[in-house]
């Protein structure tokens, strides 16, 4: 019994190790597939052929992804035809997948030369950084950093302070506040304007009731005062283009002078005789 159970424990040892080295056999072909693609790619570049050399740096990745070197490689020709999007996003991809300090320093530093020319400074600042912290000797490197920190405060002192924009906030709160205080000033107002008028009225019908007497008529003692008041103010104070007391006295009297001389001149024709009937009754 323990001779079968020894038995078929070498026969799965045996098996799980022809297994394994048939996986490092299908790896390892496939490590060397893409980095036959990534030799053409590199002979496709040297010849200003982007076309292609793009298409085998593809087929490199395609073959295996977490090979860095295709990524490095099309990363590079990115940048140089200028695409810095699609170099960018190819660095961020090899230093993710790079396998040593060398590959990711190098994913990292050209990381750094892109956000520079995109005028991301503070980001260039930080992929510099992860340069130097997988290879801290290199001066190059150094030297874009410190660049790349000048341009960074650069960038920040051009920013509007926060103080500013805290400013320009209690500005614009302090005029909104005080609108606000002004429209409820004027309801306010209206609503005080209303108020005098309705009171003013009511005024006006307790007097107007107050002229009444108790049967619900009008007072004829008061009216009759009311009366003779506004004559009084009517004789103080003449209206434009109404005569005065004095004129209309005098007219009365040249009235009554004119109607005296008529009524003796009348009485005078009654002495005398009949009146003669006229041609045309009047």
């Amino acid at each position: 019994m323990k001779k079968t159970l020894t038995y078929i424990l070498f026969f799965f040892t045996i098996v799980l190790v022809a297994q394994d080295k048939n996986e490092e056999k299908a790896l390892q072909k496939q490590t060397n597939k893409a980095l036959s693609y990534v030799a053409e790619a590199n002979d496709y570049a040297k010849s200003d052929d982007f076309v292609n050399a793009e298409m085998e740096y593809r087929k490199a990745l395609s073959t295996k992804p977490s090979q860095s070197v295709g990524a490095y490689n099309l990363a590079y020709q990115y940048y140089q035809k200028g695409s810095l999007d699609e170099a960018l996003y190819r660095n961020q991809q090899a230093a993710k997948n790079a396998t040593d300090k060398v590959e990711k320093h190098r994913a990292f530093h050209n990381i750094g030369n892109i956000l520079m020319k995109k005028e991301k400074c503070k980001e260039a600042v930080e992929a510099y950084k992860n340069a130097l912290r997988n290879n801290p000797k290199d001066d190059e490197t150094r030297y874009n950093l410190g660049l790349a920190k000048d341009c960074a405060k650069n960038q920040q002192d051009d920013e509007p302070q926060e103080d500013d924009k805290d400013g320009e906030n209690n500005r614009d709160k302090d005029e909104n506040q005080n609108e606000d205080q002004k429209e409820n000033n004027e309801k306010q107002q209206e609503d005080q304007d209303q108020k005098d008028q309705k009171d003013q009225g009511d005024q006006d019908k307790k007097e107007s009731d107050q002229d009444q007497d108790k049967d619900g008529k009008p007072d004829d003692n008061k009216n009759q005062d009311q009366k003779e008041g506004d004559q009084d103010n009517q004789q103080q104070q003449p209206q434009q283009g109404q005569l005065s007391p004095q004129q209309i006295k005098n007219l009365l009297e040249a009235m009554n002078n004119q109607e005296q001389k008529v009524q003796e001149k009348i009485n005078a024709q009654k002495v005398k005789g009949a009146k003669v009937q006229t041609d045309k009754d009047w």
